[in-house]
């Protein structure tokens, strides 16, 4: 797949790749935009440390699939809207 405003993939990232198992894995979003959603349509799991619920994002591969570039822009849409 080509760099584009859709896809961006940094082979020479220290951390690449952050998450095994993908094929063409899109660096566009490195740190997710929905991470600060409570409900997202990856798969976080949420932990509870020193009486804070943290969310936990390490085995979510969602943000990195480059099919779903549009579902990402569509929720970040939506929660700009009142």
């Amino acid at each position: 797949m080509e760099n584009s405003y859709r896809f961006f993939e940094n082979r020479e990232c220290r951390y690449f790749p952050c998450h095994t198992g993908l094929e063409a894995f899109n660096c566009l979003f490195c740190y997710c935009p929905l991470y600060h959603k409570e409900t997202c349509p990856g798969n976080p799991v949420y932990v509870e440390k020193q009486g804070v619920r943290i969310k936990v994002c390490r085995d979510c591969t969602f943000p990195h699939r480059p099919e779903n570039y549009d579902v990402i822009i569509k929720s970040l849409k939506d929660s700009g809207q009142k």
